[in-house]
């Protein structure tokens, strides 16, 4: 007898928790959003200057040899009021989404880079792989990226902070942008009820951001995550996880396809 897949608990942003609750559902899987991280603009006037002195830069010869796009929040924060990118410079992902989202933003496909399609994660790593031959010496890449509410740098930097290693070890310049900002969501009755039900009731969490774990423990303290399922999208994100308290918890890459395998091979 076929086991019915769980239900799955989306906790990406607002805007990608929808995509993925979309996605999952038309495979015929069950699918909550349940957003664990808010995002928006930054409130920093700093890093709106910031953001402003790298658009002028943009503009100039010799500008940037690449702009390295975080996630795809980094592209739909930073990309408006922007000029188009310059020929000859390019636009980094680290993963599919951060690519949709800089084509929908009017970013050429011609001029964006990303992890091979088989790479074993979507990340700094396997993106440096494939770009890594474009920065020479005196290059300058930008590197856009988000920041966490009421503190200076984020938790989670290990991968940019990595690729901006790199570039500088081949010769290259990196300049900042923080282009928006993240914080801990407010979790509305429902949404409450549906966490504490989801912690304990078989349901699989679709885990992609330690920051997301952490605030997850935050909106709940004192629940018991002993029983609880998750899927995590990084052995980073899977090391918060178990440490938070999950009871059992899987790892896969984050490309759909191996997500949706991954549910309906579950346990």
């Amino acid at each position: 007898m076929a086991t019915t897949p769980p239900r799955v608990i989306v906790t990406r942003p607002e805007r990608e928790a929808v995509q993925w609750v979309a996605q999952l559902s038309a495979r015929g899987l069950a699918a909550t959003a349940l957003p664990l991280i808010a995002i928006g603009p930054c409130s920093d006037p700093a890093a709106r200057q910031g953001v402003a002195a790298a658009h002028a830069r943009l503009a100039q010869a010799p500008g940037y040899r690449a702009l390295m796009f975080v996630s795809s929040n980094a592209a739909l924060y930073f990309l408006p009021g922007a000029p188009p990118l310059p020929a000859g410079t390019r636009a980094w992902a680290p993963g599919p989404g951060t690519a949709r989202a800089l084509v929908e933003m009017g970013v050429p496909p011609a001029a964006i880079d990303g992890p091979a399609a088989d790479a074993p994660q979507f990340d700094s790593e396997s993106l440096w792989q494939q770009v890594g031959a474009q920065v020479r010496a005196g290059d300058r890449v930008l590197i856009v990226r988000g920041r966490s509410a009421g503190v200076h740098e984020s938790s989670e930097g290990s991968g940019r902070d990595w690729l901006a290693r790199q570039v500088l070890a081949a010769g290259g310049q990196v300049d900042w942008a923080v282009a928006y900002e993240r914080g801990a969501p407010r979790f509305t009755p429902d949404q409450g009820a549906l966490a504490r039900a989801a912690a304990q009731d078989g349901s699989l969490w679709l885990l992609s951001s330690s920051e997301a774990v952490a605030h997850l423990a935050e909106a709940l303290p004192g629940q018991s995550f002993a029983a609880a399922r998750a899927l995590a999208t990084h052995p980073r994100i899977a090391q918060t996880a178990r440490a938070m308290g999950f009871g059992h918890v899987s790892e896969c890459r984050p490309a759909l396809e191996d997500v949706v395998a991954s549910i309906e091979s579950a346990p």
